[in-house]
């Protein structure tokens, strides 16, 4: 296995003329440090800056004691890269900041340069069939490149910060190679399910494809987007909260506290991590309850980070602001309201930390996940203390004991400070005990290994298409059983398997190539051919009059038999319920423009393949859901089609009808081909020995898949001629 992210685990550092190697700070490193040690994964990523006289020792230093292999960007490209296009677009954007994001075509050029770098880093390393796990939005083109370099590698994607919807992502002027790049991974996961929500829209509305419960066929690939919200290792903090050092540095901090409570918060430099907002509660707090006014320490704990960044500074002259206002005005001798930390803390004063304090104050404006409210919980075995949570946080998802507050409203942190500080220990021990099962149950060893399962199982439903698709093999064997058999039925539908889709139903009239093939196998002894469509009567009358082959309208309502002039009905013809519902759907055809309205005689199909395809399936859902509801006591059903939705009778599918009309004669050989949910329900009618094909790669019950129309059409033109070759 290789994990890559933007730094390695180890971090290089000059220091008195030596090189020291150094632990990475980070919830990335610290998250990922267990885990990749037990599968004893290789680690490629960014060791920060290193001399080129220093480059072949620390390589050799790290790929021998460390696991890792090491990623050297020159100093410009790794300024524009990182500080640039990551931390001053990606951040700010994905963070639905997007009046901070900066659009430098130079950065998003060492964007793009530094991403082949790390790809051509994984390359020289890698197994042809090799689990790749990629991290976090530094590399969000990787999948794309290393799916170019490794095409049978088993790639995943995880993304550690939200992802925007699409209306913010739309401002990024290369949204569409970044959303497309991501689909070179097999799967890709994200901390919750509005995360998910957001990249599977932004694919539809910039990529115009759909998904089916997080699944997305890219080309001959099936992508999964799933949710896995990470955890952390409870057992260390477990651990640590044993550690005589840990108990010294609790002593630190409680230190002049006394019997006072003791909140804390802490996070990096960051204008997403609501630290003015939180001080502002304090200091609305402080003027509101008096009464707590040296009862309580608050511990402020920054971690510097990207000062160079204006608005980073920026935010560092507030807080610093901030903390002397609050500090002056309602400070004493004896007691100072805000205890105020500027600086990196190690794992035995963090842990410390957390066992000191009663209070955890986690108000994030925007966070993926946030891990410090889970090292916490985490630490807190004793099941003591309280944790404000920011709805804002993707942990707010899971830690529903939490005070859940909206980090932009002052009052509500304050109150929320009120009851935390006010809370009895029963309370406090039931609200951390179920939150703590939770964590114990998905720790970062579960998180980690649940994405990998899901990985292969991912990898696994793109390789079993990928065998079910029809080579020159099973062609053959086709057309050979095809050829020895004395009696044939050929169930066919039209648009889209025999036809490709057209902007208007009336615009899809059959090609003279299909009118050949369809004669030649209608003309064949032994064959019954039957055109299986959503189709109007009408339409098929008039494009295959004259053609010795049964027509089939509307999914199975009506029937034609070659020897027959009329059309026979084969579901009750009431269709008093189409004047309740035709105004529901022009409704929708006024709501949605470029969508329409097609009367057939037994049902409505509304239509949207000129909108825009996350519209179209919002409101097709939305559709969906009103027609069930006002017509759950009829024999109704509303069926969602390739870009449309239908009403019809509910007995009336393709499936029915074969059961009911084809299935109790003696067929040596049947054939259907299908290229959506309506043929499904034929395929599964089907007996095991039929062939049956789907057009379009994508999860079928069909047996093979092949690629368009036109692969349809040679399969017969191959039938209709009976040869026996490729």
């Amino acid at each position: 296995m290789i994990l890559v992210s933007n730094r390695l685990p180890v971090t290089i550092a000059r220091r008195r003329g030596k090189l020291e190697y150094l632990p990475s700070a980070g919830g990335l490193a610290v998250g990922l440090d267990s885990f990749y040690r037990h599968h004893r994964a290789r680690w490629v990523g960014w060791p920060g800056e290193v001399a080129a006289s220093d480059q072949a020792a620390v390589t050799r230093r790290l790929r021998e004691e460390y696991g890792c292999h090491p990623v050297y960007l020159p100093a410009v490209l790794a300024r524009r890269y990182y500080g640039g296009f990551s931390n001053r677009t990606l951040w700010p954007l994905f963070h639905s900041f997007p009046t901070y994001a900066r659009y430098d075509p130079r950065e998003w050029g060492a964007y793009r340069n530094a991403n082949r770098r790390f790809a051509d880093a994984v390359a020289d390393i890698a197994k042809p069939d090799e689990v790749i796990w990629v991290h976090d939005y530094h590399l969000l083109l990787l999948p794309a490149y290393l799916r170019e370099r490794l095409p049978d590698a088993r790639i995943g994607f995880f993304l550690h910060i939200p992802f925007p919807p699409y209306d913010t992502l739309r401002s990024l002027p290369w949204n569409r190679e970044i959303v497309e790049a991501l689909l070179g991974a097999d799967l890709v996961g994200f901390h919750t399910f509005d995360y998910a929500q957001s990249y599977l829209g932004s694919v539809r509305r910039i990529l115009g494809l759909d998904n089916y419960i997080g699944q997305i066929v890219a080309g001959r690939r099936v992508v999964q987007v799933d949710v896995f919200p990470m955890g952390v290792d409870v057992k260390r903090f477990e651990a640590a909260r044993a550690d005589p050092a840990t108990r010294t540095h609790v002593d630190r901090f409680r230190e002049g506290v006394g019997n006072a409570k003791l909140v804390f918060s802490l996070s990096r430099l960051d204008y997403t991590k609501g630290i003015p907002q939180q001080l502002a509660a304090v200091e609305a707090f402080l003027e509101g309850h008096k009464e707590w006014r040296g009862r309580f320490v608050y511990y402020l704990v920054v971690v510097p980070s990207r000062e160079i960044v204006d608005h980073y500074s920026e935010e560092k002259e507030e807080i610093d602001r901030l903390v002397g206002r609050i500090n002056s005005r309602y400070g004493t001798f004896s007691w100072t309201p805000i205890r105020y930390i500027y600086r990196y803390l190690d794992s035995e004063e963090l842990a410390a930390l957390y066992v000191a304090s009663d209070v955890a104050l986690v108000t994030p404006v925007r966070d993926g996940m946030n891990l410090v409210a889970k090292e916490f919980l985490a630490a807190k075995t004793d099941l003591h203390g309280v944790l404000i949570l920011s709805e804002m946080a993707g942990a707010s998802r899971e830690l529903h004991e939490a005070l859940i507050v909206n980090p932009n409203q002052a009052e509500e942190i304050a109150a929320a400070l009120t009851r935390a500080l006010s809370m009895g220990e029963a309370e406090q021990a039931s609200r951390n005990g179920i939150m703590r099962a939770r964590l114990e149950s998905y720790d970062v060893r579960h998180w980690a290994d649940h994405f990998l399962e899901r990985l292969e199982e991912s990898v696994a439903l793109s390789k079993g298409l990928a065998v079910r698709r029809l080579g020159w093999r099973a062609r053959k064997a086709i057309v050979d059983a095809y050829t020895r058999a004395h009696r044939r039925l050929i169930l066919l539908d039209y648009d889209g398997t025999l036809v490709p889709f057209a902007a208007s139903p009336i615009l899809a009239a059959p090609p003279q190539r299909l009118l050949r093939v369809l004669k030649a196998l209608c003309a064949a002894p032994g064959n019954q051919v039957v055109l299986l469509s959503g189709r109007r009567k009408e339409d098929l009358s008039g494009w295959f009059e004259g053609m010795w082959m049964t027509l089939v309208a509307e999914h199975g309502a009506w029937v034609r038999k070659p020897d027959a002039k009329e059309w026979e009905s084969t579901v009750p013809l009431d269709t008093r319920w189409k004047d309740r519902i035709r105004p529901l759907l022009q409704r929708y055809a006024e709501r949605v423009p470029g969508s329409l309205v097609e009367e057939k005689e037994t049902a409505l199909g509304w239509h949207y393949r000129r909108v825009d395809l996350q519209t179209g399936t919002v409101a097709a859902r939305e559709l969906i859901d009103t027609v069930t509801n006002l017509t759950a006591n009829l024999d109704l059903g509303a069926f969602q089609g390739n870009r449309s939705v239908e009403i019809r009778s509910a007995r009336a599918s393709k499936g029915a009808f074969y059961s009911t009309h084809l299935a109790s004669q003696a067929w040596d050989f049947t054939l259907a081909l299908g290229d959506d949910w309506a043929d499904e329900a034929l395929f599964t009618a089907l007996p095991p020995e039929a062939v049956s094909v789907r057009i379009g790669f994508s999860p079928s019950a069909a047996r093979y898949n092949v690629d368009t129309t036109d692969d349809a059409i040679a399969l017969l033109e191959r039938l209709a001629k009976g040869e026996g070759k490729a």
